[in-house]
């Protein structure tokens, strides 16, 4: 089966129904995804397939294939963070960092289809996210400052 992962064809021998994210983590060492709750709940696990954020635990290599995979590692580019990263930083919207990547993809993901989202809809569109260290006030602060520098 062959994907696009980070702009990179990759041909795997995977089982079709296996989850991208176990995939990703261990035959593609691309750890940035991460395991929550398995049941696409949580949002940890959140990569963007055609620029839409998905659960990729609940996302099949089936459902992948012939789409555009994007994960955390491919959002810097050439030395410089995507803008939510550095916006993330810039804002401190991160304690134990355990839902960060799901909510900057989700928040890149947004980006891409709404260049200047007011506050309720960024509060929608990282609804699925959950961040266990309450940290949601400057996580919306850092989506709305990276639609600014954008």
């Amino acid at each position: 089966m062959d994907l696009v992962i980070n702009g990179v064809r990759r041909t795997l021998r995977s089982d079709p129904g296996r989850p991208l994210l176990y995939v990703l983590r261990d035959e593609l060492n691309l750890t940035g995804a991460k395991y929550g709750c398995g049941e696409g709940q949580c949002g940890a696990c959140t990569v963007l397939l055609d620029g839409a954020p998905v659960r990729s635990c609940r996302t099949t290599l089936q459902a992948a294939q012939g789409k555009q995979v994007t994960t955390i590692e491919a959002l810097e580019q050439n030395g410089r963070l995507h803008p939510v990263q550095q916006a993330f930083l810039d804002t401190d919207a991160l304690q134990c960092g355990y839902c960060t990547t799901g909510m900057i993809m989700s928040a890149a993901g947004l980006l891409k289809k709404n260049a200047d989202p007011s506050a309720a809809e960024i509060k929608s569109a990282l609804q699925g996210n959950i961040c266990r260290c309450g940290t949601y006030p400057r996580i919306v602060e850092a989506v709305r400052r990276a639609a600014r520098h954008a």
